[in-house]
């Protein structure tokens, strides 16, 4: 029957999420009948607006099984199914970051085997033309094998390989994430114009296309791919000769580099695009929940990112209907570029990223601060990333570790000790280890004014003492407060301690509406 079919994200090898009401849905011909069979269940759903949902009972986890969904003498039939655990994972490029390509990747891909793990990547398509219905009804989920598994999300895989090892299930991971992408992307134009702050989003975006035709954004917008196509391949060359060539010298030799682009109705860049374009066509499948990745490109509005990720938080979680789905979050690593000031616009990115985790129920934080590499936007190591990740699942979703076990040190509360500050950590109950020279911490008095501090122990293990001979009273104190600087706290358990400030400075606390110039593309 013309019209009728499955949504792309049901193919053979998916993996069905267990012990949930499990959405099956697609698209057919106004009133007809959609059957689907799956493990001894038969359900019916009619098509009504052009689509069906029909709802399977909760399943117990098991491969190898088949579906077939019909209407109108019309079947598709998906084989290799498993039922387990099913995770989407969202944001940027450090999410999108290819296995082959990360550190240690191209041994796992030759080395392994049968990891349980299974991938659906969303296909990355900004503008619904025929090009993007052709390309979503070809995508496919992949089981794990050296050549399908180079391309999946570096962290998706070692957080779900922790998973499948640990519970003993099949996990899948629905890859939905681009580079370079702000979260304003990946929420609804409604969520973002309804807020004050957030609308700011769309006031750049409409006065970026203000008086233009969709055909001249379009016409626009593919000159500057062909541009930058060749600029990529003029770039490449220059790279090979010298991987470390700065980037105001490869602009030089290249010419300017014009990423992303003209803000324009096919950018990816734009408010809420990718949430049409990539999000929705996923949703509702049914999931455990979501593990997050991205806020690098929202560090030139940092004052506001609490209130932008709370939102899109809140928005995912109505669209999936289900306002308790975890949402694990990464908090941004240590990184600078080296011809930057420190801008100490991560560090704002960083609380705000604390701040969603304290203050919005089930969500957790896995804290890489020790994962950053100077001079890169792109850290190579992904595998403690994902299994930071993997840590908090197992915490707070599957209850399968004990909550220290998941952090490393956080910070408390501060009081003042004569001419110190004593600190007090939760989840450091063992103490501290301390790695490297110098210490990370600053302190500063009324004036607010920091200067680097001593540190001694306090009069518990969970405690530090901290002071500076030019702060005979301090007031405030603050840990790794700089976008890259040695990271040297962690709890016994290996974990770093999460950076923080006792106090704000109002200047930094609010965006100021500045670009911070792009120094390295931050896209894939």
């Amino acid at each position: 029957m013309a019209g009728f079919r499955a949504a792309a994200v049901f193919s053979d090898n998916m993996v069905l999420q267990r012990d949930k009401n499990v959405k099956i849905f697609g698209e057919g011909p106004e009133g007809e009948t959609v059957t689907v069979v799956f493990c001894s269940q038969v359900v019916h759903a009619r098509v009504k607006n052009g689509r069906w949902e029909a709802v399977l009972a909760p399943l117990k986890a098991c491969e190898n099984e088949v579906m077939t969904v019909s209407c109108g003498g019309v079947q598709q039939s998906f084989v290799n199914v498993a039922v387990g655990e099913v995770w989407l994972a969202g944001g940027q490029s450090n999410m999108e970051f290819e296995l082959q390509n990360c550190k240690g990747g191209k041994e796992v891909l030759k080395q392994e085997k049968n990891t349980g793990v299974r991938f659906y990547y969303t296909q990355k398509n900004a503008y619904k033309d025929a090009h993007f219905y052709e390309a979503e009804r070809n995508s496919r989920w992949s089981e794990f094998d050296c050549e399908s598994a180079k391309c999946w999300s570096a962290v998706g895989y070692f957080f779900a390989r922790r998973l499948a090892g640990e519970l003993g299930v099949t996990v899948g991971i629905i890859g939905c994430n681009w580079g370079g992408t702000s979260a304003s992307a990946w929420m609804d134009r409604d969520t973002l114009s309804r807020d004050r702050e957030l609308n700011s989003y769309i006031e750049d975006y409409e006065a970026a296309i203000a008086g233009k035709s969709e055909e001249q954004q379009i016409k626009e917008y593919r000159e500057y791919e062909e541009y930058d196509a060749k600029w990529q391949k003029r770039a490449a060359v220059e790279y090979a000769k010298n991987p470390s060539l700065p980037w105001d010298e490869v602009q030089k030799l290249c010419g300017v580099n014009k990423w992303p682009g003209p803000m324009c109705c096919i950018n990816p860049f734009r408010p809420a695009g990718l949430y049409e374009c990539m999000l929705q066509r996923v949703m509702p499948y049914t999931l455990r929940g979501f593990i997050y990745y991205q806020g690098e490109s929202d560090d030139h509005k940092p004052g506001m990112y609490d209130r932008l990720l709370s939102e899109m938080i809140a928005k995912w979680r109505s669209d999936w209907e289900d306002d308790t789905l975890p949402f694990l979050m990464v908090q941004l690593p240590m990184r600078r570029y080296e011809a930057d000031p420190d801008y100490k616009h991560w560090c704002l990115i960083r609380e705000a990223q604390m701040k969603v985790f304290r203050t919005v129920k089930n969500t957790g934080i896995a804290v890489i601060l020790d994962c950053g590499e100077f001079n890169e936007i792109h850290p190579k190591d992904k595998k403690p990333v994902g299994e930071r990740l993997a840590l908090q699942a197992m915490w707070q979703v599957y209850h399968k570790k004990e909550e220290k076990e998941a952090f490393g040190p956080v910070f408390e509360s501060a009081v003042a000790a004569g001419n110190a500050l004593e600190l007090h950590f939760a989840y450091a109950e063992d103490g501290f280890e301390v790695r490297g020279d110098g210490s990370g911490f600053e302190v500063a008095g009324e004036d607010g004014i920091y200067y680097p501090a001593a540190v001694m122990a306090g009069e518990s293990r969970n405690c530090l003492r901290v002071s500076a001979e030019k702060v005979p009273q301090p007031k405030y104190a603050r840990y790794c407060w700089t976008n890259y600087g040695p990271v040297c706290y962690f709890g016994k358990n290996g974990l770093p301690l999460a950076p923080f400030r006792t106090g704000k400075d109002e200047k930094q606390s609010r965006s100021t509406g500045e670009k911070v110039e792009i120094r390295q593309i931050m896209e894939l």
